[in-house]
């Protein structure tokens, strides 16, 4: 793990924090994703959206179910930070190659989206801090 997803070592080795943006309208990205995560196996412990347009998810998920986590978040609009596809991706590729030490391992997520206009999402995502 790198210091550059803000990974926190607690009682779950693997428990990320990332921020992200999307364009898509809050209350429906809180049920895309939802339906998305329990769809892979995963469980929601917390989500809602603020009237300022941030989504908030808390969830987890068993790491073997990582390719898919990541698939669907990316499906769902989300464009995460840089900080956050680094994350994902050593989370992956680590699973991959310890597969059989660590598949049913769980990982935690506490996601923050800033939802806005499209106009708007293109300026944020470059400026998202890692």
């Amino acid at each position: 793990m790198t210091g550059s997803c803000q990974c926190r070592e607690i009682k779950i080795p693997w428990a990320l924090q990332m921020k992200a943006v999307s364009t898509v309208e809050p209350s429906r990205l809180v049920q895309l994703l939802t339906g998305a995560i329990l769809g892979c196996g995963g469980w929601v412990l917390s989500r809602g959206a603020s009237d300022s347009g941030m989504v908030t998810m808390l969830f987890e998920f068993e790491r073997q179910a990582c390719v898919d986590i990541y698939s669907v978040l990316v499906a769902a609009g989300v464009e995460l930070s840089r900080g956050g596809h680094i994350c994902l991706t050593e989370l992956c590729q680590c699973t991959h190659n310890q597969r059989k030490d660590c598949g049913d391992e769980i990982a935690s997520v506490d996601l923050e989206i800033q939802t806005c206009p499209a106009e708007l999402a293109a300026v944020l995502s470059a400026s998202i801090p890692v």
